[in-house]
């Protein structure tokens, strides 16, 4: 079996490691070239952690690496420190990495396993065959400028992964556009030189104060790096009636501009300029399956509309496809199994991502909804920041740090929750094959 992946970032390149480790031919296409910058928090939470201990990936804070203990909420003049918590299933740290290098890495450990990674192939389009099956993609290759040379290739394989990110180029060209039935958000940020910058925790702030001291909507982060600065960004989802109506960038200055002015957070120790991101949320493309294609990470909009966590489903979606793939590579090299059987095996593919995290991601949504509401959120954080205990439960619900077989009382509760709430589906419904105008809105704040 011969598989083309299409983009190195987490997905594609912990997707690539898999497949090379056990034998099979892949090749993986990145727009860019190594290093390269991506608009994120950096912050990997215990299960991105645990999948970056599958992968054997070294993480030593020699190597540019940063452990933290936990989440340090802030919200309606109270701090609460909550250390990450004790799963069975899950280490007891989180990390701190830029994608600079955190990317970087990943890829390079897919090489090391024996997988082809080319750089600055941008994938336009996938091939298809004259039955609509996927056969291949067509890249421009870049100069190391990243201006096209006027070179196209194609390549053919069995399977493709579409691991291009939100705008995925590959399921777009087959008609795959997004849903608006499904959560979205907008994230920002950028680095200061900071005091601040080596911080045992993660800080998340539940309400942003402006500097005339009124609220600003959504939610933002401090994040210790380690080496001299802090990421400092914050998030908005679709659910509030300010989305796509302001300049998040702007929102962003407003927000340090009233922070402590021994934390440095200011335009004189502004390191590179605010950058920002759409988060596709909940499943927001789809379907995760098609013949000869399958939806990695942020593009089959696996990012959970709790947190607006992204890599570790990412990685987590790559592990699962490499794992069917292993199996459909191995059973196809015996006699009397066809294409046919081949596409039948891979189909599970989709129902198994959708089984592992459709109920979380419908609880997520639930909640995108009622955050989006002030009056919601504020009677929500006064009464819960007084009462660590359910913040603690508060955490691990929207980290996903449960042990499926624990029989611990926060593990039942979030059992039955979200047993009480249908999956979310993965399947595509006739929206998602036509734009949604959200689009615009989203590149034009935070281009």
């Amino acid at each position: 079996m011969k598989v083309l992946i299409v983009g190195a970032g987490p997905a594609g390149s912990t997707a690539a490691y898999y497949l090379a480790q056990a034998g099979v031919d892949v090749t993986v296409l990145e727009k860019t070239s190594f290093p390269r910058e991506k608009v994120c928090g950096d912050g990997l939470t215990p299960r991105a952690v645990r999948e970056i201990q599958k992968l054997g990936l070294p993480h030593a804070v020699s190597e540019g690496w940063r452990r933290n203990k936990g989440l340090r909420l802030i919200a309606g003049g109270r701090t609460i420190e909550l250390p990450w918590p004790e799963v069975a299933d899950f280490p007891t740290y989180g990390l701190i990495r830029t994608r600079l290098g955190f990317d970087e890495d990943l890829a390079r450990h897919a090489q090391s396993a024996g997988a082809v990674v080319l750089e600055r192939h941008s994938v336009t389009s996938a091939l298809t065959a004259d039955d609509g099956r996927v056969i291949g993609a067509r890249a421009s290759v870049l100069d190391e400028s990243g201006r096209k040379t006027g070179e196209t290739r194609d390549f053919h394989a069995d399977v493709v992964l579409a691991a291009d990110g939100n705008s995925t180029r590959t399921a777009v060209s087959l008609g795959m556009h997004k849903r608006d039935d499904r959560p979205l958000g907008v994230a920002v940020r950028t680095y200061f030189t900071s005091p601040r910058h080596d911080d045992d925790w993660m800080e998340g702030w539940l309400e942003l104060p402006g500097k005339s001291g009124k609220p600003l909507p959504g939610y933002g982060w401090v994040f210790g790096v380690g080496d001299g600065t802090s990421n400092v960004g914050l998030g908005i989802l679709n659910s509030s009636k300010e989305f796509g109506k302001l300049d998040y960038k702007q929102v962003l200055r407003e927000w340090t501009a009233g922070m402590p002015a021994e934390w440095g957070f200011t335009p004189e120790n502004q390191v590179g300029e605010i950058r920002g991101a759409a988060l596709p949320m909940g499943f927001n493309r789809t379907p995760h399956y098609s013949p000869g294609l399958l939806l990695l990470g942020d593009a089959g909009g696996m990012v959970s509309p709790f947190n607006g966590e992204g890599i570790s489903y990412a990685m987590e979606s790559a592990r699962f496809a490499a794992e069917f793939l292993i199996d459909a590579s191995s059973r196809s090299a015996s006699a009397g199994w066809s294409t046919h059987d081949a596409d039948a095996h891979l189909s599970r593919y989709a129902d198994y991502v959708r089984d592992q995290w459709g109920s979380h991601f419908t609880l997520g949504r639930l909640f995108a909804s009622l955050i989006g509401k002030p009056a919601v959120m504020k009677l929500a954080l006064r009464t819960g920041m007084p009462i660590p205990v359910l913040m603690r439960f508060v955490v691990r619900m929207l980290a996903n740090l449960t042990d499926p077989s624990a029989k611990g009382f926060e593990d039942r509760v979030i059992r039955v929750l979200e047993m009480l709430v249908p999956a979310t589906s993965n399947t595509s419904p006739a929206s998602a094959l036509t734009p949604v105008g959200t689009d615009s809105a989203v590149s034009a704040t935070t281009s």
